[in-house]
């Protein structure tokens, strides 16, 4: 048998201890960045033309922000070019920011339009179709009140 010093046998406990906190616990700095859209994959809205929830463990910080992916593809595809697949007004509602207000957005309301991804907080009649009623309109006014965001 070997001889294990107090001062040894305490080091070996908090090195195991250390690495099952860090593989059980989510890192902080992984916890301080926002989720975006929920944990939806923005590239799934272009690609199979449906919201699907990103994964966990496929994830990419972007703008502040933590993306999940459904697969390792897509997070390339964002990696590459994350303005083109990133919602226009990030985790908000475009119907609600054309109207000067600032409202979450639940990713199963949205709109691709001109190569753009728009979430909205509220389904049909009331998020994409109403946008659309007016679409230029409204999303020249998103804009203008896209200072809303500052902070979000």
């Amino acid at each position: 048998m070997h001889n294990v010093s107090r001062r040894n046998a305490i080091s070996l406990v908090l090195a195991v201890a250390a690495a099952l906190f860090a593989t059980s616990m989510p890192s902080l700095a992984t916890e301080a960045v926002p989720l975006a859209i929920k944990g939806y994959d923005p590239v799934a809205y272009f690609t199979t033309g449906s919201p699907t929830r990103g994964l966990p463990e496929i994830e990419y910080e972007w703008d502040e922000h933590r993306y999940l992916f459904a697969s390792a593809e897509h997070r390339e595809l964002f990696k590459a070019d994350p303005v083109r697949y990133a919602p226009e007004f990030g985790n908000f509602c475009a119907m609600a920011l054309a109207l000067g207000e600032l409202d979450e957005a639940n990713p199963e309301n949205w709109l691709i339009s001109d190569g753009k991804l728009y979430i909205f907080g509220k389904p049909a009649p009331m998020g994409p179709a109403l946008f659309q009623q007016d679409l230029a309109a409204n999303i020249a006014k998103a804009n203008q009140n896209r200072a809303l965001l500052q902070g979000h």
